[in-house]
């Protein structure tokens, strides 16, 4: 049973120092295809800035230390509008809590009942067994093996496509 009583809400530009560091924190960085090195200024301007409409950022506190987020994003180009991809960050203390799956329960939640977006997409390290059970658990299907993808300390590893379908907008087939 967790001992951890967080609540989530939307990112504001005073959680700036609370992200950069979970995105510092060692179990966070070796799962993300993101640079090392974040800076609170950058994720300042980040949370500052005004995103595409639909665009959400997540987080998840715990006695006011940022635990997790998860940032929603859509497509820009025309034709792709219906795809929005996102990213999923727990601190380590906080992984296999009920965190995780709290973050994917709202993003999801927002994305099928108050945006157009039909497709939600994600690439996850191949050797992520964690994370992608997560995302099977939320109707997450495995769509390919992206081989030798991206570069994790200093080797080139392969990442697996996942995609889920909002199941309340018609398919056209």
């Amino acid at each position: 049973m967790s001992d951890l009583k967080f609540s989530i809400r939307r990112a504001e530009p005073n959680d700036a120092a609370g992200c950069c560091e979970l995105m510092r924190n060692e179990d966070v960085f070796a799962g993300l295809l993101q640079l090392p090195y974040p800076t609170e200024t950058a994720w300042r301007e980040r949370l500052s800035s005004k995103s595409n409409e639909g665009d959400i950022l997540l987080v998840a506190v715990d006695n006011g230390e940022v635990i997790g987020q998860i940032s929603l994003f859509g497509n820009t180009q025309m034709r792709r509008r219906h795809a929005a991809m996102f990213g999923l960050a727990v601190i380590g203390h906080a992984q296999n809590k009920g965190v995780g799956s709290a973050l994917m329960k709202a993003m999801i939640d927002y994305a099928d009942r108050w945006t157009t977006f039909l497709r939600i997409e994600l690439t996850v390290y191949a050797d992520n067994a964690n994370a992608i059970a997560l995302y099977k658990k939320f109707g997450f299907e495995h769509e390919g093996l992206l081989r030798k993808y991206s570069l994790r300390n200093g080797r080139f590893e392969d990442v697996v496509s996942m995609a889920r379908f909002n199941p309340n907008q018609a398919i056209v087939r």
